[in-house]
């Protein structure tokens, strides 16, 4: 609880992944993918309530075993390849009632803290915006981004004439990193998307921006946990 607004923590997480079968109970740093999330988001100062919504039983029993809620089992038809993730989001809103704000965890970003997730929270709180999502600058310029067509040719992205003469004054950009997305529930089911010219953002460094989608992914959050890094600290071996 921020002042007298509850928030309610979802991490969702179906057993079906294309990129990387089974990823959420993968083995990382000596614990289920999953379990990263779930201990985060219960060290922060303001969710009231952390779950996990899957329709798999096997998730669940270990959500639990985590210390996360899970109060009910996603409905079939909301765990489909192309199910919207705002329809997950949205479907554990309707079912847990009486909080103000839902803090939405995606378990593929394991490197993200608590500190993460209460900035988030208060820099939505700060900025008096309905919602708040999670960005990291991003390592390459849209500016120097091309668009190819069916022959193989070349289209800039950005217009060449808005591109400055020299890369040092190319604006930051700043890309989702998928690993906080704060919004007020009322809101939300009204628009159905964090993300309209509203939104705020926060923003993280790029060694707990990993958010995992493929094999390689992995390996990367898996050499940054082997190399001392875990949440924003360098720990001593």
């Amino acid at each position: 609880m921020l002042g007298d607004k509850r928030y309610l923590a979802v991490i969702p997480a179906r057993a079906g992944s294309k990129g990387l079968p089974g990823k959420n109970l993968l083995p990382l740093g000596g614990k289920p993918l999953i379990a990263w999330s779930i201990e985060a988001a219960l060290a922060s100062c303001y969710l009231d309530q952390v779950i996990v919504s899957s329709e798999d039983a096997e998730i669940l029993t270990t959500a639990r075993e985590w210390g996360a809620a899970t109060p009910f089992v996603r409905p079939a038809e909301l765990a489909e390849d192309d199910t919207p993730g705002i329809d997950v989001v949205l479907h554990a809103c309707q079912v847990l009632t009486g909080y103000d704000y839902v803090v939405l965890l995606q378990p593929t970003s394991p490197l993200r803290t608590a500190g993460d997730i209460d900035q988030a929270i208060e820099r939505n709180e700060e900025c008096g915006a309905p919602a708040c999502v999670s960005v990291t600058k991003a390592d390459k310029s849209p500016y120097w981004m091309y668009y190819l067509n069916d022959a193989g040719h070349m289209t800039p992205v950005m217009d060449v004439g808005q591109r400055p003469s020299l890369r040092q004054a190319l604006p930051d950009a700043y890309a989702l990193n998928g690993a906080v997305y704060v919004a007020r529930i009322d809101w939300l089911q009204h628009t159905r998307s964090f993300l309209t010219p509203e939104t705020a953002a926060y923003v993280m460094p790029r060694e707990r921006s990993v958010d995992i989608d493929t094999a390689l992914d992995f390996k990367m959050a898996e050499t940054l946990m082997a190399d001392g890094y875990v949440g924003s600290h360098l720990v001593s071996p």
